[in-house]
C-alpha cells in the first residue's frame, strides 16, 4: 500500500511537471520569439519536479535537504537571470513556475491530490491567460478598492462581532441576523454592480434590464421608461422591462431560500410560474424588436455606501416593528393589506423582515404576504412606465398591471 501511494504521488509529480514544461514551451512561442533565452525545456522541468520529490522524501521532517535543493535552484536561476538582464530581457515568471514545479513533491505527499491538481490547473490557466489579462483593460479607479474594502468590512469584520444568541425584545431577532440581511442584500447588489460596470460597460438596452433587475427592478424600470422617450417605437424596451421583473422574482426566491427554507418551498411553484411567464413574454417582445445599437447607462452608484447599509438596517427594524404590530392586532388580513401597501415602497426590508422574524403566523401566510408585496410592486412599476415613458411604454404598462394583479390574486388565494 505504501509503495502504491509513493508511486501515485511520484507519477502525479512527473506528469504535472512535464505538462507545465510543455506549456512553458508553448508560452515561449506564443508571447516571445523563438531565439529568446529560456530556462530549460519540458525535460528540465520534469527533472526539477522529480528532484523536489526525492529531496523531500530524504528528510521529510524538517525539510533540510529540500531547502538546500531550493537554494541551489535559486542560485542557478540567478545566474540565468543575470544573463537575461544583460540581454535587456527580464521576467520572474519562469522562476515562480519553477518553484511551483519544485513544490509538487511535498504537495503531493502532504496534502490530498486535488490540491496539487488545482495548483497545476491554476498555473496552466495563468500562463495561458497572459494576453487576456493584459487586454482586460477595466480602468479600475482607486475608489473600487474602497468599495471592495466596504464589502469586507460589512461581511468579515462587522458581522462576526455581532451577538448571534441575544434576541432583541419584541423583534425576536438578533443583531447578527439583522446585519446578515444587510450583507446578503449588499452582496447581491455588489455582484450586479460589478457585472454591469466591468463585464458590460457599454451594454445594450436589454442587458440593462437583465442586469439592473438583479438589484433593483424598480429603478431599472424608471431608467428604461425614460430612455423610451428618446427612441423610436421599439419592443426592446418592453422586453427589457419585463426581463428586469423576471430578475426580481428570481432574486426574491434566492433570498427566501437563504433565510427561510419553508417559505421558499411555499413560494417556489408560484414564482417559477411567474418566472417562466415573464421569460416567455420577454422572448416574444425581444423577437419582435427591431435591431438596435443604442446603449444605455444606469447611474454609476456605489451599492455599498455605508450610509445606505445603515439606512437599510433601520428600515428593516422599522418594518419588523410595523409588521409585528399589524400581525398582533389585525392578524392575517392586516398583513395582507400591509403587503399590498408596502409594495409601493422598497419591498426588500419588508420581505426580509417576514423571512427572518418570529411571527405568530404560518409559513404559508408569510409566503402569501411576500407574493402580494411583489405583485403591488409590479403595479408601482406599471405606473412608473406610464408616467416616464408615456405612450412609448404603454405595452409595458399593460403587461406589468396584468402581472401585478395576477400576482396579488395568487397571493390572496394561496
Amino acid at each position: 500500500m505504501i509503495i502504491d501511494s509513493l508511486f501515485t504521488h511520484l507519477l502525479f509529480t512527473i506528469l504535472f511537471s512535464f505538462l507545465i514544461g510543455l506549456e512553458l514551451r508553448a508560452y515561449k512561442l506564443k508571447f516571445h520569439s523563438e531565439d529568446i533565452l529560456f530556462f530549460g525545456t519540458a525535460r528540465t522541468f520534469t527533472f526539477v519536479g522529480i528532484l523536489g520529490f526525492i529531496l523531500y522524501k530524504i528528510e521529510p521532517v524538517n525539510f533540510s535537504v529540500y531547502i538546500v535543493g531550493f537554494l541551489g535552484i535559486t542560485f542557478l536561476f540567478s545566474l540565468f537571470y543575470k544573463k537575461l538582464l544583460e540581454e535587456k530581457e527580464h521576467s520572474i515568471v519562469l522562476y515562480l513556475v519553477l518553484l511551483i514545479v519544485y513544490s509538487f513533491g511535498p504537495l503531493s505527499n502532504l496534502f490530498p491530490l486535488w490540491l496539487t491538481s488545482l495548483v497545476f490547473v491554476l498555473t496552466i490557466f495563468l500562463l495561458n491567460a497572459k494576453k487576456k489579462i493584459l487586454n482586460f483593460n477595466m480602468q479600475i479607479n482607486i475608489y473600487e478598492f474602497e468599495t471592495l474594502g466596504k464589502m469586507v468590512l460589512l461581511s468579515a469584520v462587522v458581522l462576526p462581532l455581532l451577538p448571534e444568541e441575544k434576541i432583541i425584545p419584541y423583534l425576536g431577532i438578533s443583531l447578527y441576523k439583522i446585519w446578515l440581511t444587510v450583507v446578503v442584500i449588499s452582496g447581491i447588489s455588489y455582484a450586479g454592480y460589478l457585472v454591469q460596470k466591468y463585464l458590460f460597460p457599454s451594454k445594450g438596452i436589454f442587458l440593462t434590464g437583465l442586469i439592473g433587475g438583479t438589484y433593483s427592478s424598480t429603478a431599472t424600470t424608471v431608467v428604461l421608461s425614460k430612455k423610451a422617450q428618446t427612441l423610436e417605437a421599439n419592443h426592446i424596451i418592453t422586453a427589457s422591462i419585463i426581463a428586469a421583473t423576471t430578475m426580481m422574482y428570481i432574486r426574491i426566491l434566492i433570498i427566501s431560500y437563504i433565510f427561510n427554507f419553508e417559505v421558499a418551498k411555499t413560494i417556489l411553484f408560484p414564482f417559477v410560474f411567474f418566472i417562466f411567464l415573464t421569460i416567455i413574454v420577454t422572448y416574444i417582445y425581444y423577437k419582435k424588436a427591431s435591431t438596435t445599437t443604442n446603449n444605455i447607462t444606469i447611474k454609476d452608484t456605489n451599492p455599498l455606501e455605508l450610509g445606505t447599509a445603515f439606512i437599510f438596517a433601520i428600515l428593516f427594524i422599522m418594518t419588523m416593528l410595523v409588521t409585528n404590530y399589524v400581525i398582533e392586532n389585525f392578524g392575517t388580513n392586516g398583513l395582507r393589506f400591509l403587503s399590498s401597501i408596502i409594495g409601493f415602497a422598497d419591498i426588500d426590508p419588508f420581505i426580509l423582515s417576514l423571512l427572518t422574524g418570529k411571527y405568530s403566523i404560518e409559513p404559508v401566510q408569510t409566503a402569501s404576504a411576500i407574493i402580494i408585496a411583489s405583485g403591488s410592486n409590479n403595479i408601482l412599476k406599471a405606473i412608473y412606465t406610464l408616467w416616464f415613458g408615456k405612450d412609448k411604454t404603454f405595452s409595458s404598462f399593460i403587461l406589468l398591471m396584468i402581472l401585478g394583479i395576477l400576482t396579488i390574486l395568487v397571493g390572496f388565494f394561496l
